[in-house]
């Protein structure tokens, strides 16, 4: 198994990055929220806590291809593996549904918010229910995670302003994709934004520009 992969961040895409770790460049899925973190540092050399599982299905003679996920931190990577540990999620669901820090998700399984769960992509009112009855004894130390911003790895950009301007993208109509492109576009010029209105400001003065 492999358990941490370092090297130079060659290219970020929309679900996954690309690492050159000499003699290989190796291809990692991440989530949304480590994806957006990582987005501003293409050319760094990084660290990313890994697991690794295998796509597709034998039993109907599919492809199986070996996949890795990558995370900045190790307790991000704890927490995925108990998220997909709950029966309906998987990993495919877990790596969609963390749009938002592991902090927050965390605070809002440990307060039994199922309307907020409900909301992330992929996941319903079933499937948050379930998450809750299996992980929320499980949450308090997620839930005291220190915010990367605060150590130094993140963009200057708060996680909540993005998490929060994405989902007002998503209530405005927009889908998942084009709430990304929208924010990676506005976060583009290194402007700092105090909240989610300024940032949905920039966004729409953009595009009507």
């Amino acid at each position: 198994m492999i358990v941490s992969i370092s090297g130079k961040l060659l290219r970020v895409g929309e679900e996954a990055v690309v690492i050159n770790a000499p003699p290989f460049e190796y291809e990692v899925l991440v989530a949304d929220y480590t994806r957006r973190q990582l987005q501003p540092r293409q050319g760094d050399d990084i660290r990313l806590h890994t697991l690794d599982f295998i796509d597709g299905n034998a039993a109907q003679g599919g492809r199986l291809t070996p996949r890795l996920i990558g995370f900045l931190t190790e307790p991000e990577r704890q927490f995925f593996e108990l998220f997909c540990s709950v029966d309906g999620v998987g990993t495919k669901k877990a790596l969609r549904a963390m749009v938002r820090p592991v902090k927050e998700l965390a605070v809002l399984i440990e307060q039994q918010d199922t309307k907020a769960l409900s909301a992330l992509p992929g996941v319903g009112p079933a499937t948050s229910e379930r998450v809750i009855a299996k992980l929320r004894r499980k949450m308090p130390r997620f839930a005291l995670m220190v915010d990367r911003g605060q150590v130094g790895e993140a963009p200057d950009l708060s996680s909540t302003v993005i998490a929060d301007t994405f989902d007002a993208l998503l209530a405005l109509g927009h889908n998942e994709s084009e709430a990304r492109g929208l924010i990676d576009e506005a976060v583009a010029g290194a402007k700092k934004f105090k909240d989610s209105e300024s940032l949905l400001t920039a966004i729409y003065q953009k595009r009507h520009g």
